[in-house]
């Protein structure tokens, strides 16, 4: 690179700066680095400092710093997703409209920044119970943007606080990541069965947990890569897990445990009829009325292999029987089709 296109690339960079919207003290910090890095332009350390500098600089202008979405207390509004997304689960919807109610009136009194003092909820149940699922229809009721952070085999501190920007191939930890993701500094963050962590890494990752679920500390949430605090203290952060038994208590200070039930086989048909199916159809191209499950064939989609606490199974199932009626409907085997006790089989996955 000429010494003239190296100039001209710095001076992008300063433009760049200059014209976003970080911290005034951050924007110096960056402005002085770029000005010592002019000194550097005939040396060997030139180029590699240039790309360091430049992924940095792409990073922190892409925060919303102060970017956020206007949220809806509506109580009725709130209601009628849960209602729509979940069936029954009538006092795990009542305690996340409890909690949409401190913040409408935290609203109502002026308050700003981290409206919910009360400890983050944490849904707790066996696999496809509806933990994840609940998560995002609550950033649908209040209508912010959901991202979710999976803890699943996590055994570094550093994938959630990131790297310091001196390093090779440094970037920041999956916090900052979602954030940017999100593109507000105030959406639901979900941190997905945080009691599998692996035990090498548990302490140190409960540690950064603790952090960021402390309205106290999350204020200033320092990310290794970014190296400045960024205000969390709006996010909205919302946990599950299978069992809390490998959970630090400091983290489960900070965290309101509620108990997703295992679905009874009549809860489960409710689910598969009236939630399920419409949407499987409706991603598979196949309009309303083409497939007719009659009652008695229900039980028999709900346990194909025996009792599963959870509705995945009953989704795979669903899924299976949908995707062979619509390899039959291109073959032009039929338009229509009634899965009765006589010809189930023919139609459930193998």
């Amino acid at each position: 690179m000429t010494q003239s296109a190296s100039e001209e690339q710095l001076g992008s960079l300063t433009d760049k700066i200059n014209n976003s919207k970080i911290p005034e003290d951050l924007k110096g910090t960056v402005l002085i680095r770029l000005d010592q890095l002019k000194k550097l332009v005939s040396s060997s350390s030139f180029l590699p400092e240039l790309d360091r500098i430049s992924r940095y600089i792409e990073w922190i202008i892409s925060l919303p710093w102060n970017d956020r979405t206007q949220d809806n207390l509506d109580l009725t509004h709130a209601k009628n997703i849960l209602d729509k997304n979940h069936h029954g689960l009538d006092e795990i919807k009542d305690r996340i409209l409890e909690y949409i109610s401190i913040m409408k009136l935290k609203q109502e009194r002026g308050e700003s920044g981290n409206m919910m003092r009360a400890p983050a909820l944490c849904f707790v149940g066996l696999v496809g119970t509806g933990k994840t699922t609940i998560a995002i229809s609550i950033a649908e009721a209040l209508g912010r943007t959901f991202v979710r952070i999976p803890f699943g085999g996590m055994e570094n501190p550093f994938d959630l606080r990131g790297q310091s920007k001196v390093q090779p191939e440094a970037e920041p930890g999956k916090i900052v990541k979602a954030v940017r993701a999100a593109k507000a500094k105030n959406p639901v963050i979900l941190l997905d069965e945080v009691d599998r962590v692996t035990d090498t890494g548990r302490a140190s990752i409960m540690g950064v947990l603790v952090e960021l679920l402390d309205p106290e500390q999350n204020h200033a949430y320092t990310d290794h890569y970014i190296d400045y605090p960024f205000d969390l203290s709006e996010v909205l952060f919302v946990a599950t897990a299978n069992n809390t038994h490998h959970i630090a208590t400091a983290v489960l200070d900070r965290l309101e445990p509620i108990s997703m039930p295992s679905y009874s086989d009549r809860e489960k048909i409710a689910i598969g009829r009236q939630y399920m199916l419409p949407k499987i159809l409706s991603d598979s191209g196949i309009s309303d009325g083409v497939i007719n499950i009659s009652d008695d064939v229900w039980p028999q989609i709900v346990r194909p292999l025996g009792f599963d606490a959870g509705t995945r199974t009953l989704e795979r199932t669903i899924k299976g029987v949908v995707r062979k009626i619509a390899k039959l409907i291109v073959e032009g085997k039929g338009q229509r089709f009634d899965l009765t006790p006589e010809n189930i089989r023919e139609f459930l996955p193998r």
